[in-house]
């Protein structure tokens, strides 16, 4: 079976293999783009899917095309059956990775290395110890670098993950490009987008075109090389000539990759959400335990996936909170 005649094809011709799992909606960090300062409701523990449960789903698609998945969070190493559903999934016949804010990576790298989940997304948005406080209420700075070192000693493939927000690390944009000298690692400057409780400011973002012209005030034109994008892209991506790693731009809000888009999310309380950016989600945990196939589910959430960003089509829809409030904060969706 191909993924060209499955349930994973959207109306747009968009055939979806890259399934996002959040684990669950804890953390260990506070990060203010990521959640409310007053924490979220959490799921009750029976709401969420167990390591079977998670199997089971993931197998029906794995079945229909999906070859890619992603565990996401909240931060999905706090889990302690992590080991448990990493080492089910790594029986699929599936690329298996992992977002994670780095703090506990000491704790679980032989289970990484064992079922050969290498590519690590770590979420750093600052290279100042005081400045990652102010931002994650926790003071866990210099344990994330220490396992970013760790991981790269071990030859995983890190991809570091910076939300950029204007006047809290928009200076240090050139700070993260200059890493790439030494360290084998892409950097991605993510713009800043609306989720429930985060304070959503359009002012506070920082454009791909902001990116870039502040990159070119350190590094000449000729220095700085466009890199081929990917399929199915989220980050377009520059490398500077002579540098060991690269870096990009995730521009959601200001140029959006949708036409290519291939990403399911699948949450802790076991919902898809066909959208980032979706105010609607479809239940397949309870028709799963009520022993039901959960084939037509998926195929009817990906058949109503809108073109563009859950139908916000234009920046002022995006700067309309009456069209997203009723999404989730970005720790119960898992980016």
């Amino acid at each position: 079976m191909t993924a060209s005649n499955t349930i994973l094809t959207d109306g747009f011709g968009r055939k979806h293999n890259y399934l996002r799992i959040s684990l669950l909606e804890k953390c260990n960090l506070r990060c203010t783009y990521c959640m409310p300062a007053d924490g979220i409701a959490l799921s009750p523990k029976a709401s969420l899917m167990t390591a079977e449960e998670i199997f089971a789903i993931a197998q029906t698609f794995a079945q229909n095309g999906v070859d890619k998945i992603r565990l996401t969070g909240g931060e999905p190493l706090l889990r302690k059956d992590f080991p448990e559903i990493v080492s089910k999934l790594s029986t699929l016949d599936i690329s298996l990775s992992l977002t994670t804010n780095g703090i506990l990576i000491d704790r679980h790298l032989e289970t990484l290395k064992e079922f050969k989940v290498k590519k690590i997304n770590l979420s750093l948005d600052t290279l100042v110890s005081s400045k990652f406080a102010s931002i994650t209420l926790r003071n866990q700075f210099e344990k994330v670098v220490d396992n970013l070192h760790l991981l790269l000693n071990n030859e995983f493939h890190v991809k570091v993950n910076v939300v950029l927000i204007k006047g809290f690390n928009d200076n240090e944009i050139v700070d993260f490009v200059k890493l790439t000298q030494f360290l084998p690692i892409s950097v991605r400057f993510i713009e800043f987008m609306p989720f429930a409780g985060n304070e959503w400011d359009r002012s506070k973002m920082v454009s791909q075109k902001e990116i870039l012209s502040l990159v070119e005030t350190v590094f000449a034109t000729d220095e700085i090389q466009k890199l081929e994008d990917e399929k199915n892209f989220t980050s377009r991506n520059y490398k500077i000539n002579g540098f060991q790693g690269d870096f990009g731009i995730i521009s959601s809000i200001t140029n959006p990759f949708c036409d290519s888009c291939n990403r399911i999310r699948l949450t802790a309380d076991g919902k898809i959400k066909n959208c980032l950016f979706s105010n609607s989600e479809t239940d397949l945990l309870t028709a799963f335990r009520n022993g039901e196939s959960i084939a037509n589910l998926i195929s009817e959430s990906i058949q109503n996936k809108k073109k563009v960003r859950a139908g916000m089509a234009t920046v002022e829809e995006i700067d309309d909170p009456t069209l997203h409030f009723d999404n989730r904060s970005m720790i119960a969706i898992g980016g």
